[in-house]
């Protein structure tokens, strides 16, 4: 599913391209599995305050892969070919997350810079977390990467991401995702 991402908040360096609502509405659902994905109150079951208070909810993952996408479409978003060609404004890139006190958990990340045929130009993909609770600090934790110098024709944008819980528990013990965001330089 391609289509075009509201924009939630806009400066005068940089747009917010990615949503995230309290909501699964604008997401693609690549993978929905175990008691599937949902949406929790801060500080719900993961018993982290989050550092902005603006931030009200989250997003939980189950027991089984969940997994969510945003295709961003630049040129429906108003971005002129041209200047992502010759200009290759940094295309900047940030989530959150973090697990529970009382169950481990998984979080992925992947975004793609594609061009006008859905080819990869140029990819994030940090390695894949592991967070236990026994031996690891759960609290929410940011991700964060700048693309630079990636080239032209950049058209579109994917961000993907989610996890499980680490000991298959029914309800919704897996990894908690929050304040995603893909901002371009103007």
């Amino acid at each position: 599913m391609i289509r075009a991402v509201k924009c939630t908040s806009a400066t005068l360096i940089s747009e917010k391209l990615v949503s995230s609502p309290e909501d699964l509405e604008h997401w693609e659902l690549i993978d929905n599995g175990g008691d599937q994905w949902r949406t929790e109150d801060m500080p719900g079951g993961c018993d982290y305050t989050f550092n902005d208070e603006s931030v009200t909810k989250f997003f939980v993952t189950s027991f089984q892969p969940c997994m969510k996408r945003q295709v961003i479409d630049l040129l429906a978003e108003g971005y002129d070919p041209e200047n992502l060609d010759i200009g290759q404004p940094a295309v900047n890139v940030e989530d959150w997350f973090c697990g529970r006190t009382d169950c481990g958990c998984i979080y992925k990340l992947t975004v793609s810079l594609l061009d006008e045929n859905l080819e990869v130009i140029e990819e994030f993909k940090p390695d894949e977390v592991t967070l236990d609770p026994d031996c690891d600090d759960c609290s929410w934790k940011q991700v964060s990467h700048t693309f630079t110098d990636y080239g032209p024709g950049l058209r579109f944008i994917t961000f993907e991401h989610g996890g499980q819980d680490t000991k298959y528990w029914q309800g919704w013990f897996g990894v908690r995702v929050t304040g995603s965001s893909v901002t371009i330089d103007l």
